[in-house]
């Protein structure tokens, strides 16, 4: 809307279906929003309203909430699901703390869908050809992009703690400073969207998906998760002989309580499953361990004031509101049932079954579809539609065929 417009209070209404509008554009079925397809109110969050830096005309951008006409957060809206999440924390003297890691990758443009990404062509002439990982100079030959996307988070208030090369060829991660998770969650969707409108500034296409590159490590969304006193900040994690305690064993029991039924949720797409199926560092699996990044449930090496537990298992292309109100809502159920975890796993280990996790987008909506805690934790309403959503983007993939299969299968008799 106008500058005028939004400085006089006007109301930006949506309806209600575009909520659950599925990545190729279209709507599922309209019993799953309303069928009269109703307004929804968009409310900006006072403290998230932004002018875009990389914009040469002046122009900002609001996160909002999306509320009923009566007053009360849409069920279907993932930042309403989150805000609800933290204040049952809060209902219990208790507030989550989070971090997010998100890794990406740096891409020439890739105009043709049907041809691999390639590293772009940096100030050197060169492409990166994949030795670069955790080097002090990889970025160098993307210098120009890098420096206007720290001056573009410095301009949205954007902290950032490390930014470093990853495994991939011109794959990077950036770590977000912790905090309160409505916060981090606004910050993570800022950076990616950030990401991607100075890459295309400067000529590049900058890539969130979960697995982009073949034989090549994929992104993630890691997810780190400690407990406070809402009043006196103690990280519950932790006793004051600096011991773990019991609502840390129960957080961590929790979590492996509901990452199986929440799979579709924190890897949303197709080609979530391709980053989850050769691991890489991204383990499908509900274990937990102490600094293992083999398990799904990490516990960094940490002083324990700074105790907590890293969820390696969302990706990238995760939606940041979703994926932290899925891991800290089933936290919060094995707090509220006092759910033991199993042993800690340490070493090379094989996962036991009652711990794997669905490996294709068809087995994770199948086991949401059969999850009474998803639909206890977020609601009929938004478990229903989010399910016909994703089912309309796996039948829209089935509607293809790949390269693969006609190379492949072509031939066979």
């Amino acid at each position: 809307m106008t500058a005028e417009g939004f400085l006089e209070g006007r109301r930006l209404q949506l309806a209600r279906g575009v909520l659950l509008q599925c990545i190729m554009g279209g709507y599922p079925a309209a019993r799953f929003y309303g069928s009269d397809d109703g307004d929804l109110a968009l409310i900006a969050e006072p403290t998230q309203i932004h002018r875009l830096p990389w914009s040469d005309d002046p122009r900002a951008l609001a996160i909002c909430d999306a509320d009923e006409l009566t007053g009360e957060s849409s069920n279907l809206s993932t930042r309403g699901q989150l805000k609800k999440v933290i204040a049952r924390y809060a209902a219990r003297g208790l507030a989550p703390v989070v971090a997010t890691e998100l890794e990406f990758f740096v891409f020439a443009p890739n105009s043709d869908p049907t041809q691999p990404f390639r590293p772009p062509v940096g100030l050197d002439g060169r492409r990166e050809d994949g030795q670069s990982a955790f080097s002090v100079s990889s970025n160098n030959g993307l210098r120009p992009f890098f420096s206007e996307v720290y001056k573009c988070m410095a301009a949205l208030g954007l902290p950032r703690d490390t930014f470093m090369h990853e495994m991939g060829v011109s794959q990077f991660e950036i770590n977000l400073l912790h905090g309160d998770p409505l916060l981090l969650a606004d910050q993570t969707f800022l950076f990616k969207h950030l990401l991607k409108e100075v890459a295309l500034k400067h000529g590049l296409t900058v890539v969130c998906m979960a697995k982009p590159l073949a034989h090549t490590p994929g992104s993630s969304m890691h997810i780190h998760q400690s407990i406070v006193e809402t009043g006196s900040g103690k990280n519950v994690f932790s006793d004051a002989d600096g011991e773990a305690t019991a609502m840390f064993r129960h957080f961590i029991g929790g979590q492996q309580a509901g990452m199986a039924d929440f799979t579709a949720l924190f890897a949303p797409n197709v080609n979530s499953y391709q980053r989850l199926c050769h691991p890489y560092a991204s383990p499908n699996n509900a274990c937990w361990s102490h600094d293992n990044r083999a398990a799904g449930l990490r516990i960094p090496a940490s002083s324990p004031v700074a105790r907590r537990v890293e969820n390696r298992l969302p990706g990238a292309d995760a939606n940041p509101y979703l994926a932290i109100a899925a891991s800290l809502a089933a936290g919060l159920h094995g707090i509220e049932h006092e759910l033991e975890p199993t042993e800690a796993i340490q070493g090379e280990f094989e996962v036991p079954d009652n711990l794997s996790l669905p490996c294709t987008l068809h087995a994770a909506l199948e086991r949401l579809k059969r999850s009474q805690l998803a639909r206890e934790l977020f609601g009929q309403e938004f478990i229903e539609g989010y399910i016909a959503s994703k089912t309309m983007e796996l039948t829209s993939f089935f509607d293809e065929i790949t390269p693969w299969e006609r190379r492949v299968l072509a031939a066979q008799a």
